[in-house]
């Protein structure tokens, strides 16, 4: 049941002293770096991975943004020995006359008040919906329908090589409900699909079991910014890696140059084992779409209303 986000004023912020936030910091700092230690060294090299790239150009965020730590609304830093915490100079954070440092939620939502509102709606909505399976990651085989052997979207091969592959598609029902999914369907694979998902429609569509909605946790976690603790931001990119490697491992590309094993959703068990592991990404995910609301409740702003999200994103 979906309800009005609280319409009180946000409460007074709890103060954290600085060695607690400066822990917090630290600590958040060194689990982001070990989550994209692998992509910066790639970087470095000039290297590119078919898999994990995804996660730093589809959602653009560099790691260095990843690594910048949020307290999220409802904290103040307290001051340190030598200055007020460096999130003082950073944008939507005001410093008190005392040195604490708190995001300063009125300009925040004066600026992204409409994103945030669209967010909170599209999570709520999802929420209230049961996770769809049967569709057994076949948006990333209508990407590739009818193209042939000539250059993908991933530089990787096609597991069953073209024909098979097409073949594939045509022997089953393609159901997916996700935009970012469908707006990628080669033309002659969008009209087999049995929904035809806009933006306009992205809220009354979208529903747990898609894995791409489980990965844009992340997504949305970046799009409310500071509201997000860093721990929850974290917590939604690993979310998002874990599940990219299911999605390519489902896909009709051959991942075995990584070392992975395909899920081949063309058979029974391939279908049994996609399945479970949507089923699980779907409790899981939706345990971080309630942190999101949580995290965006606690900014104590009336206007944001869980009923009405408007119809695409600012």
């Amino acid at each position: 049941m979906t309800t009005s986000l609280s319409s009180r004023p946000a409460a007074p912020p709890r103060v954290l002293d600085a060695a607690t936030w400066q822990a917090r910091s630290d600590e958040h700092a060194a689990r982001a770096d070990a989550l994209t230690a692998g992509h910066r060294a790639r970087r470095a090299r000039g290297e590119r991975h078919a898999i994990e790239d995804f996660l730093f150009e589809y959602y653009p965020a560099k790691p260095a943004q990843l690594r910048r730590w949020h307290p999220g609304a409802g904290l103040a830093l307290a001051p340190g020995t030598d200055a007020p915490a460096p999130h003082g100079a950073w944008r939507w954070y005001r410093t008190h006359d005392d040195g604490a440092v708190v995001l300063d939620l009125d300009t925040f939502l004066a600026d992204r008040g409409d994103t945030v509102r669209f967010v909170v709606g599209l999570l709520d909505a999802t929420l209230t919906r049961p996770a769809a399976t049967g569709c057994f990651g076949l948006h990333e085989w209508a990407m590739v329908y009818r193209e042939g052997d000539d250059e993908h979207r991933h530089p990787l091969p096609l597991r069953l090589g073209a024909a098979g592959t097409d073949a594939v598609v045509e022997a089953h029902r393609i159901r997916c409900t996700h935009i970012d999914a469908f707006r990628f369907f080669t033309p002659q694979a969008a009209p087999r699909n049995t929904l035809q998902p806009t933006r306009a429609t992205q809220a009354a569509l979208e529903q747990p079991g898609c894995l791409h909605a489980a990965m844009d946790c992340y997504k949305w976690a970046l799009k409310l910014g500071p509201l997000v603790p860093g721990d929850l931001l974290l917590d939604c990119f690993e979310l998002a890696m874990e599940i990219r490697y299911t999605d390519m491992q489902a896909s009709p590309y051959d991942v075995s140059s990584y070392g992975l094993d395909a899920i081949a959703i063309e058979t029974p068990d391939g279908k049994a084992e996609y399945v479970r592991r949507q089923r699980d990404y779907a409790v899981r995910s939706n345990a971080l779409r309630h942190r999101l609301l949580r995290a965006c409740e606690l900014a104590g702003d009336g206007a944001i209303n869980r009923n009405s999200p408007p119809a695409s994103l600012p």
